[in-house]
């Protein structure tokens, strides 16, 4: 697969920036969405404000958001509706999306256009990148990863992104008693999560018994997730905090 170009400036020009600077097995394929007309305006308008990159290297959040609040981080957040929501929900806390799909990003800044948010910055890249490059140890105190890929058949079980690799990477980025916040439609997917999770050093359970939590009432419901709710589809939530 060839390198995709991540648009900084305006979101037809490519810069001389990769998606992402890691090789191997990716947990994404780059969809050729386009963006509307006014997800093209609002990434115009306000992804300068808004945006993060790479380049910026390892950023300072306290600067960033110009104070030092509870600060969450949603890897893969689609067309960013419920990032959206739980950015207004809750002002006093901060929030780092990140999503490869520009569609997705030029519609999350139309959202906090239209609903004056402050407390909401995007990475365009890979999360990976994110996690390695950008973010300080110890200074997020939530990650969610809601309705990641599947890849369901058996062959493509090595792209699903949660893995033991992939977890302590995040739990460095967690301060000690930060929550990571996993959601999946998938079954099969949220018993690879469980096992993962019941595995990984520095992580225990918040539920008492080891099995899934009940949906948070922070975490919105997807439209996606409705549709699946009425279908007799089940949605499984799995917290785990960090312990060291």
């Amino acid at each position: 697969m060839t390198d995709h170009k991540e648009p900084q400036n305006s979101p037809d020009t490519a810069a001389e920036s990769p998606v992402t600077t890691r090789r191997g097995v990716r947990s994404f394929v780059l969809r050729q969405g386009r963006m509307t007309e006014g997800q093209k305006k609002a990434f115009e308008r306000s992804w300068p404000k808004y945006g993060l990159t790479r380049e910026d290297g390892m950023i300072d959040p306290r600067e960033v958001f110009g104070r030092d609040n509870m600060l969450n981080l949603e890897i893969g957040f689609g067309m960013g509706r419920s990032l959206a929501e739980m950015a207004e929900a809750a002002p006093e806390q901060d929030f780092i999306g990140v999503e490869v799909h520009q569609p997705g990003v030029g519609a999350l800044l139309k959202e906090i256009e239209e609903r004056g948010l402050e407390n909401v910055r995007i990475y365009s890249i890979d999360a990976n990148d994110v996690i390695d490059l950008c973010l300080p140890d110890a200074c997020l105190d939530r990650v969610m990863v809601f309705f990641p890929d599947p890849w369901h058949k058996k062959k493509h079980h090595k792209r699903r992104l949660i893995q033991h690799e992939f977890v302590q990477r995040v739990r460095h980025k967690l301060r000690v008693g930060g929550i990571l916040h996993l959601a999946t439609d998938w079954e099969n997917y949220a018993e690879h999560m469980l096992e993962v999770m019941n595995e990984s050093e520095g992580f225990a359970n918040t539920q008492e018994s080891g099995g899934y939590s009940p949906r948070p009432e922070d975490r919105p419901i997807t439209k996606f997730e409705k549709r699946g709710e009425t279908l007799g589809h089940g949605v499984w939530d799995l917290l785990f905090y960090r312990t060291n």
